[in-house]
């Protein structure tokens, strides 16, 4: 398979798009005017406790107070708070505390509210903490924040305050895992936990080693800054989108890597050649004049990833719907079939839709919870195929993933892990026409709203002339016809009203002028 990653730059932003044989699989967005803020350490100081709704808000700068959730207090808080302040007294070990609770069954995890209640008491008011923004802002919400620190490198993660050894699930050999295991536990810190990435995979331990030599050294400079300012403060800042995709996704398994810019070009060959030197010839420098998006057939299949309608290769298609609670997907055939064959044509058209469902997802990066609605199966065994194949699908995502089976009614629910904005968010903006709803008032309703404002105002008392502005569309409509509807409207209420039209005004709405003193006056009647 021919795996590349290809790199658009511009003054305004950089795309970076990863492909599969020259089929788009992931694309990400970065601009210039929006930084990256996953992964940014901050030494902050606890705003509000509140333990109706189990979370802290945490004062680290930004616009928004960070947001804290009990699942996200880890377990080395302790550490955590002694770093941040020499004068912190320990309170009562958790464990101790909650020693005869049990795991939770529904996720296996063994934090159950007793210990969230015995963690949240330890965060006061007024209190520094140090923490870790794990999830971007999301439509005027804060960021989400841990205060479990890791720090990602090419090979390893470094967990200060932990004591544990993790091997990447994508590594299956048993050798190999227990190679690195060994490797692991010779060079890791005092104090500090470490889990194995993926592409440490067959690498020799000096590589693990001089990775870890520079997390170590992040870290120590992490501990300084602490040490030498005051909250809220940056104390560490991430990688850039461009460059994170570089150190999580540029793999022995990646043919090439093509860049339109020469400085981009610079900056992702040195950082290769530093963490990874053996893999820098693959890094090229594009040079034709022809857009690297079109050489490379890139661009027509994003602005077909926007689209809300997907084609299926048998001749069905999905809808992609974005809600405030979900995204809502609806399967649809797209021709008709014979009744004798409608489960097998059925169930052939929900598997390409579950292959492209699973494939969109990581293209638009949607995170939360999907909804599909898959074309009615009768047979159990036909609606189990679509779960699998799902399962199947979505190993190849990044993204933290769970999904419940599809009903007797074709319904399938599934979460998806939300770290950023999708891409549609991130690249689109609400039209301040629609307001995102895609649709526009018919002008009748305009006018009748129009009619209704003036039979307020008239009911008022008010007797003054008006000027009414229009957009250029909606005057049309009031002036067609030796008749129209402005003439008619002046006589039906005996008032002079000058019709304006002008391209600036929302389309969806008008404004009233009082012409005596040149005061809008739209909103008083309303």
């Amino acid at each position: 398979m021919l795996k590349e990653i290809i790199i658009s730059s511009t003054a305004s932003q950089n795309r970076i798009a990863i492909t599969e044989d020259r089929k788009l699989v992931d694309f990400f967005v970065e601009h210039p005017e929006k930084d990256r803020m996953v992964g940014n350490i901050y030494l902050g100081k606890v705003a509000r406790v509140l333990p109706g709704i189990r979370a802290v808000f945490i004062n680290i700068g930004l616009k928004h107070d960070a947001f804290l959730h009990f699942s996200d207090i880890g377990d080395s808080l302790k550490d955590n708070l002694n770093f941040v302040d020499d004068d912190y007294v320990a309170e009562p070990d958790v464990k101790e505390e909650v020693k005869n609770s049990k795991p939770d069954s529904e996720n296996g995890n063994v934090e159950n509210q007793e210990v969230t209640k015995a963690r949240i008491p330890r965060l006061k008011k007024g209190q520094e903490v140090l923490v870790q923004i794990i999830k971007e802002p999301v439509k005027g919400k804060g960021v989400r924040v841990s205060t479990s620190i890791s720090i990602p490198g090419r090979f390893c993660v470094l967990i200060p305050y932990e004591d544990k050894i993790g091997i990447s699930k994508k590594i299956t050999d048993y050798r190999e895992k227990k190679r690195l295991k060994k490797l692991a536990r010779g060079i890791i810190p005092s104090n500090c936990g470490l889990i194995v990435r993926t592409a440490s995979k067959d690498q020799p331990e000096d590589s693990l080693s001089s990775d870890l030599k520079y997390l170590s050294n992040t870290w120590v400079q992490v501990q300084d800054e602490v040490k030498k300012n005051s909250p809220p403060y940056l104390v560490y800042k991430d990688l850039s989108t461009t460059i994170s995709v570089i150190r999580d996704l540029f793999t022995t398994d990646v043919s090439n890597i093509f860049i339109d810019s020469k400085k981009l070009y610079k900056e992702i060959r040195a950082y290769v050649n530093t963490h990874q030197p053996d893999l820098v010839d693959k890094v090229n420098l594009y040079k034709s004049s022809n857009p690297i998006y079109e050489e490379f057939k890139v661009e027509e299949q994003i602005k077909g990833m926007m689209n809300r309608q997907v084609p299926l290769p048998s001749g069905g298609y999905l809808f992609i719907e974005h809600t405030e609670a979900m995204t809502v997907v609806d399967v649809n055939s797209g021709r008709y079939a014979a009744k004798k064959e409608q489960e097998q044509n059925s169930l052939k058209t929900d598997l390409e839709a579950a292959r492209e469902i699973a494939r969109h997802l990581r293209l638009r990066d949607i995170g939360g919870l999907l909804v599909v609605d898959f074309i009615d199966l009768e047979e159990d065994k036909n609606r189990r195929k679509i779960y699998d194949e799902l399962r199947k699908e979505f190993k190849r995502d990044r993204a933290k993933i769970a999904m419940l089976p599809m009903t007797d009614f074709g319904i399938m629910q599934i979460t998806r892990q939300r770290i950023r904005e999708n891409i549609m968010q991130s690249t689109h903006e609400l039209c301040h026409c629609c307001n995102g709803t895609g649709l526009m008032q018919k002008k009748s309703n305009l006018i009748n709203e129009l009619d209704q404002w003036i039979q307020r105002y008239k009911n008022d008392g008010k007797k003054n002339s008006l000027r009414l502005l229009v957009h250029n569309s909606l005057g049309l409509n009031l002036r067609i016809g030796a008749f129209s509807t402005m003439k008619k409207l002046q006589l039906k209420y005996f008032l002079r009203i000058r019709l304006e039209e002008k391209n600036d005004v929302n389309p969806q709405s008008f404004r009233f002028i009082d012409s005596k003193t040149e005061k809008e006056i739209t909103n008083d009647y309303l």
